[in-house]
């Protein structure tokens, strides 16, 4: 990969407190483009009800700063929010992005919500579909795509200068990393998917998707590769890709399924859009009983 650590993105976060979810406006430094990275829909559950306050406040950031929206870029297919990518596009524009794999997840999700041959498990859905070794661009600046899957099979790391956006590769290091056992999810490609972001260069700013505050600690969601190599509690100081299988499968296994993982799959495997109405006129997400 080249070397453009002198490029430096301007990047603004805004947490989620309900997910626990860090969203990033990325901005190009040398001009007024950015692009929208891992966008949050406020969905009441227990109601069905459905809000766009954290979404509002990345649109009046952009606008408020004079920015022009080029991506909205979906990490992964997220488990436990639902995606304001669609909302945010129909107000600013802007492409969807997200893994190629996006297919995978489709597949397999598509057979466990029993979806018809109307839904598309081709990601048609998205905009563009990213492999290893893409890149795109935002305004000047050169966003190169590595495929880390692990967590899930459409799990992207987003490297934009001195900057790479990680989804739930990694978390901060004093959190280590993200579960394995969702369908098409595994420990030790995920480990792998790990030695490839702490390949970047040491001073490479690392985001993450989210942050839980463990031990009580305030939320960060910044660190870096030198960091993570030296004090991630998962795979820092050497720790052998058998250590981190044996860890993360027994932990797993402890983990209760996340609180908004059937409704979120069901709209984020659309690229952030709900099913079809009924014949009624209102909109349904189904609950299977015994499939995760």
């Amino acid at each position: 990969m080249r070397d453009t650590v002198s490029v430096k993105p301007e990047v603004k976060a805004f947490f989620d407190d309900d997910s626990h979810t860090i969203s990033y406006v990325v901005k190009d430094p040398s001009s007024n483009a950015c692009a929208v990275i891992d966008s949050v829909l406020d969905f009441d559950y227990a109601a069905g009800r459905i809000s766009y306050e954290s979404a509002d406040e990345i649109i009046r950031y952009i606008e408020e700063n004079g920015l022009e929206l080029e991506w909205l870029i979906e990490t992964h297919v997220h488990a436990d929010h639902l995606s304001a990518a669609p909302y945010i596009q129909e107000k600013l524009g802007g492409k969807i992005g997200v893994g190629a794999n996006i297919k995978v997840v489709q597949d397999v999700f598509g057979k466990i919500f029993n979806e018809g041959t109307e839904f598309e498990r081709d990601g048609s859905q998205f905009d563009a579909l990213f492999e290893d070794g893409d890149s795109y661009r935002i305004g000047n600046m050169e966003v190169q795509v590595l495929h880390t899957p692990g967590h899930t099979p459409a799990c992207m790391t987003h490297v934009v200068g001195d900057a790479a956006f990680v989804g739930d590769t990694l978390f901060m290091p004093d959190a280590g990393s993200a579960r394995a056992d969702f369908p098409g999810g595994d420990a030790g490609t995920l480990y792998d998917s790990i030695q490839k972001v702490l390949a970047l260069p040491d001073e490479t700013r690392l985001f993450m998707c989210h942050d839980y505050g463990p031990n009580g600690r305030e939320i960060r969601w910044e660190t870096t590769v030198a960091e993570e190599k030296a004090h991630n509690i998962h795979v820092g100081e050497g720790k052998t890709r058998e250590d981190f299988i044996r860890f993360r499968t027994e932990r797993d296994a402890q983990l209760d399924m996340p609180r908004l993982i059937i409704p979120s799959i069901q709209v984020n495997m659309r690229a952030g859009h709900f099913p079809d109405p009924e014949d009624n006129g209102t909109v349904y997400l189904k609950t299977p009983i015994n499939a995760l």
